[in-house]
C-alpha cells in the first residue's frame, strides 16, 4: 500500500532525526518529500557542525496536508525556531490534525506544534529542554523513548529514532486517528 509523507525541515534541522526517518520510511516502499520554507535545498546540523544538503521537493505553499498521509518533523535548535513563526508552515502543521493524520515531531521539532495551537491536553515527550514549553502550553510530558497521543507521534533525541520510525509506520498503516484535533 503505498504513502506519501511529508518531512517538514528548513534549515539547521538535525541531519540524524530527517534522514533516518525518510530512509526507513522509503524502505516500506512509501514516497518521502522533504516540504520546507526554502527553495532548492536545506543544510542540516550533524551534532555539532553544519552536516550535508538536501534536496527540497516541495515549498510550503506548493502543498497541503490532503497531498500526504502523515507529517514528521524533526528537531535540531535552528530549524523548528525558524519556522514556528512562519504563519503558512503552522497552518500547513494544523491542517494534518484536523484532518486527522498522523504527526510525528522528534527533539525540539514539538516547538513547531506548540506554536500551532496543538498540543494542549496531549501526552508528549521531547527533548528535555522543550519540556516546560510543552507543559506551559498545555501538554502532558513524560520522559520516553516515544510516546503516541492518538496518532501524535513524538520522542526525545536521536537515541530514540529505531522507536520512533517503527511508530510512524504503524502509525500510518492505521491511517485517521479520530483523536487527533486541532
Amino acid at each position: 500500500m503505498s504513502k506519501k509523507i511529508a518531512i517538514l525541515a528548513t534549515h539547521g534541522f538535525e541531519e540524524s532525526e530527517l534522514k533516518s526517518p525518510k530512509d526507513h520510511l522509503e524502505k516500506q516502499g512509501w514516497t518521502v518529500h522533504i516540504v520546507s520554507t526554502e527553495i532548492d535545498a536545506i543544510k542540516a546540523w550533524a551534532k555539532k557542525d553544519w552536516g550535508k544538503a538536501y534536496e527540497v521537493d516541495k515549498h510550503v505553499n506548493q502543498v497541503s496536508a490532503r497531498d500526504y498521509d502523515a507529517l514528521v518533523i524533526p528537531g535540531g535548535v535552528l530549524n523548528p525556531d525558524k519556522l514556528r513563526t512562519d504563519m503558512e508552515v503552522l497552518e500547513f502543521v494544523r491542517d494534518f490534525f484536523k484532518q486527522q493524520k498522523p504527526v510525528a515531531a522528534i527533539c525540539h521539532g514539538p516547538q513547531i506544534l506548540i506554536n500551532a495551537e496543538v498540543v494542549n491536553g496531549r501526552t508528549m515527550t521531547s527533548v528535555a529542554a522543550i519540556s516546560i514549553d510543552l507543559k506551559n502550553a498545555g501538554a502532558r510530558w513524560i520522559n520516553e523513548e516515544v510516546v503516541v497521543d492518538k496518532g501524535l507521534i513524538t520522542s526525545r533525541t536521536p537515541q530514540d529514532l529505531p522507536a520512533f520510525n517503527a511508530k510512524i509506520v504503524e502509525e500510518v498503516m492505521e491511517a485517521k486517528h479520530a483523536g487527533q484535533h486541532a
